[in-house]
């Protein structure tokens, strides 16, 4: 039976794909590190505490008619919860 990768050698090997990753899907590890992700866990600090912050509240809800929720109310003015249209996306009015 074949001997398990402890921790330290997963997220080795996923540093050194960080370093150099493989073009061709197959050649990606079949292991168990395959399950590690790049970065690391989320961190031990809350969504308000983090870097996450600034991506605003996390209890803005954008529905498909609209309409924006914060803790399940939905606001008076959704704009005020939209940011500005990505370059070239959908919503550019510049790209067209």
């Amino acid at each position: 039976m074949p001997e398990k990768d402890t921790d330290d050698d997963r997220k080795q090997k996923i540093h050194e794909l960080e370093e150099n990753p493989p073009e061709k899907l197959e050649d990606w590890p079949e292991d168990d590190s395959k399950y590690e992700t790049f970065g690391g866990p989320e961190g031990d600090h809350s969504y308000a505490e983090g870097p996450e912050a600034q991506l605003g509240q996390s209890d803005v809800r954008h529905h498909e008619d609209g309409s924006v929720s914060v803790e399940g109310e939905k606001v008076d003015d959704p704009d005020e919860f939209k940011g500005e249209p990505i370059p070239g996306g959908p919503t550019d009015n510049e790209s067209s």
